[in-house]
Parts: C-alpha cells; structure tokens; sequence
C-alpha cells in the first residue's frame, strides 16, 4: 500500500513537473507556478509521511525550505523564481523520499531476516526438545527393562531360597526319623548277655615234688565250681565282662 502511494504522488509530481517545463504558451506563468508549488508541496507531504524528516532531515528540511522561498516568491510577483524554487523543492523531496524508502525497505528486510532467523531459531530448538524427548523415552524404557529384569532375578532368587530352605527342613526331618528309629531300634534290642571268664588253679599235696600249676581259661555262660580231689588243691577265679 505504501508503494503504491508512494508511486502515485510521485507520478503526479512528474506530471506536475513536465507541465511546468512545456512550452511557454501551455499555461500561464502564473498558473505553471501554481502547479509547480502544488507538485512540490505534495512530494514534501508525502517525504514526511514516509518518515523523512528522521530519515533524510536534511534533504527534507531543504525540500521544506525551497517551498517555502517558492510560495514567497509566487506571493510577490515573481513568478519565475517561484517555479525554480518549486521544482527544486521536488527534487529534495524526491532525494528525501528515495532516501527514507530505502532505509524502510532495508529494515523491512532485516526485520524478514530476523523473522526467519528467529523461526528456525525456534525450529533448531524443537527439533532439539524432541530429541532429547526421545532419548529421555529411550532411558526411561531401558531403565525399565533393567527392572523387570531385577524383578526376575530376584523372584528367581527367592525360588531358590525357598527350594533350599525346603530342601533343609526335609533333610532335618530326615535326620530326625532317622534318629527316631535308631532309639526305637536300640530300645527294642535286648542287651547281650555278659561274657563270663573262669579261671581254676589246681594245686597237688602229698608229694615230694610239687606238680606244675595248671591254669586252665574258659568263657562260659554259666558259673561252676571244678571237682576236686583229696590231695589236689582248686583254685577258682571268675571274671564277668559285660558285653
């Protein structure tokens, strides 16, 4: 819109401008002035509109004073003067306004390149956050297979401990009958009978020479005493070891 505005009173201007520099019998010099302020004032108009006097403030503050010289010399009669004040205003103005355009149309494209720089900015920063989403996702789906596999190892771990504790108290309770049936056993076997040792000593009187003693050993169960005789002398000795 701007532009087009800008077009617009500048192709009026021009229009203007080579109205005033035709040939003298056109137009009146009186008139030609006239026409040459009013193009003058509107492209002065339309520099300050586009910011000017920020832009370009000398050309514009020359463009403002050049109109000014022309309207004074057309209010006194001097036509001539007026036009050429007139005209050079509008080249001020025309100086002022290409100025300022191009100073708009450079911070319009730097405003574009920001903008851009700005949305990829944005853009690199997304991609980014979604990266790291995706290896936090990635983390946090190991570190649960890690526990599932802990959960495992554990239930298995339980498993065996339960399989050795049960494999312990069927061992004692083995242990236990077996202990159990030995005294049973032991309590329902007789003892063995004792084991009895006699020894008899028979001894010979009534004789020069004595006769050897003859010691004679035997285990038996029972205990007797051995016959003896008139001249002979017994000595019995019983020794009983249990069994």
């Amino acid at each position: 819109m701007l532009r087009k505005t800008l077009f617009t009173a500048l192709l009026a201007s021009s229009a203007l401008t080579l109205a005033v520099a035709g040939p003298a019998d056109a137009a009146s010099t009186k008139d030609r002035a006239r026409e040459a302020i009013a193009a003058a004032e509107a492209k002065v108009h339309t520099a300050e509109s586009l910011g000017a006097a920020t832009e370009a403030p000398r050309d514009a503050a020359d463009a403002r004073a050049a109109l000014a010289i022309a309207k004074e010399n057309f209010a006194h009669g001097d036509r001539e003067p007026a036009i050429r004040e007139a005209i050079r205003a509008s080249a001020l103005a025309d100086t002022a306004i290409g100025i300022s355009q191009r100073h708009k149309d450079n911070a319009v494209a730097q405003a574009r390149d920001t903008t851009r720089a700005t949305v990829e900015a944005a853009r690199d920063q997304v991609a980014a956050s979604q990266n790291q989403a995706a290896s936090a996702q990635d983390q946090a789906l190991a570190a649960q297979q890690q526990a599932a596999q802990a959960q495992q190892e554990a239930a298995a771990a339980n498993a065996r401990a339960e399989n050795a504790q049960r494999s312990a108290a069927d061992s004692a309770a083995d242990a236990a009958a077996a202990r159990n049936a030995a005294a049973l056993a032991a309590a329902a076997t007789p003892p063995p009978a004792p084991q009895v040792e006699t020894t008899v000593t028979t001894s010979r009187t009534g004789t020069t020479h004595a006769a050897p003693k003859k010691v004679i050993r035997r285990t038996t169960t029972t205990t007797g005493a051995a016959p003896s005789t008139s001249s002979d002398s017994v000595t019995t000795t019983t020794k009983v070891t249990p069994q």
